[in-house]
């Protein structure tokens, strides 16, 4: 526990140096909000205090600690009607040597197939040139991330852990950018309720952006504007509250869950903010036969619209858990202002290497 005290000492100093001279980035970490899991999108996202199989690197790495067994997990979401693609996969490996757990989580969020008209325009002709799809090549728009996760229970009530974070984000081979930082999280057993608590960038995420110029030939000639210039950018931390309970009557288990997420970006924009603070909570339960198959709904997006008024958006979601496999799906923004965007579909598969 001292030893990942000092480390966080020592990277939130390096941070503090690195952002002074950098620029807030907003939304700057948003393509991983779309999460980890079908089972938490069908929940509405309110998992910090409930999570504990490999998709706790994600949402609270403490939960990571309840994984007695390996666990491999994969992902695939749509966005935007299939504009938006968003992969996620995950393994954990208890570590019985250290009683602990260890894991490691991958996220790509892409627009494929973009097409690059730059070479396709005659700058001295001021025209097209001729042949045009003869010019036009294509890229993709992709941001990465690589999580690496450690969990420790520390008494049956109690559990922490933190996550090192790596981002890449490209804008196929104009620019990249490379980040870094570091999530921390716990949760706590009480007699009444289960409690969650994340900071995710916890020591800031640092992003420096690099622009290849070559890549721009012509730019300055089609569009009359200067060659983008690479810059820092930082993402302040953000806190995750969460706060779950267990119901267990006949055949049925229930779990209700309530996250609120904390940001402190002054977004202003939709969710409820105070001053410099916004809010967005999430509201889910989940209903089990059996342990077999699950039921699951949600309450996210609480957005205030100056030209709709208040709304909300419903999720959905369906899990099914077949010997050593768990299959689940989830859907949502099919109401309120986030349903204009296009539905988000969200299927995973998690395999679980039980012991004989």
């Amino acid at each position: 526990m001292k030893s990942l005290l000092s480390a966080l000492l020592f990277l939130l100093v390096l941070s503090f140096q690195t952002t002074a001279q950098s620029s807030l980035a907003k939304y700057g970490n948003d393509f991983l909000s779309t999460g980890a899991g079908a089972r938490a999108l069908g929940m509405g996202s309110a998992h910090s205090s409930l999570t504990s199989d490999v998709t706790a690197g994600y949402w609270n790495v403490a939960g990571l600690s309840k994984v007695t067994e390996p666990q491999a997990i994969y992902m695939h979401s749509e966005r935007f009607d299939g504009i938006v693609g968003y992969d996620y996969g995950a393994f954990a490996i208890p570590l019985q040597s250290k009683d602990a757990v260890f894991s490691v989580s991958f996220f790509r969020q892409g627009v494929d197939n973009i097409a690059n008209t730059l070479n396709a325009w005659d700058a001295d002709r001021n025209q097209p040139r001729e042949n045009p799809e003869d010019y036009i090549t294509r890229f993709s728009a992709a941001d990465l991330a690589l999580f690496f996760s450690f969990a420790k229970q520390s008494d049956e009530r109690f559990s922490y852990g933190i996550t090192a974070k790596i981002i890449n984000q490209r804008l196929g081979p104009f620019a990249q950018a490379w980040g870094y930082s570091l999530d921390v999280g716990a949760q706590l057993k009480t007699e009444v309720v289960d409690l969650g608590f994340a900071i995710r960038d916890a020591t800031t995420m640092q992003k420096m952006w690099t622009v290849d110029e070559d890549e721009f030939a012509g730019f300055q000639e089609v569009f009359d504007d200067s060659i983008p210039s690479g810059q820092n950018e930082y993402v302040l931390p953000s806190i995750k509250l969460g706060v779950s309970r267990n119901f267990t009557f006949n055949d049925f288990d229930l779990i209700t869950a309530i996250d609120t997420d904390l940001l402190f970006e002054n977004r202003q924009a939709y969710y409820i903010n105070s001053g410099k603070m916004s809010i967005e909570p999430h509201v889910g339960a989940e209903l089990t036969y059996k342990d077999v198959i699950s039921f699951r709904t949600g309450i996210t997006d609480f957005i205030t619209d100056p030209e709709g008024g208040f709304s909300v958006s419903p999720t959905l979601g369906l899990g099914v858990q077949l010997l050593k496999f768990n299959l689940d799906y989830g859907f949502a923004s099919f109401a309120g202002t986030s349903s204009n965007l296009g539905y988000t579909h969200r299927i995973s598969l998690q395999y679980r290497f039980l012991k004989n």
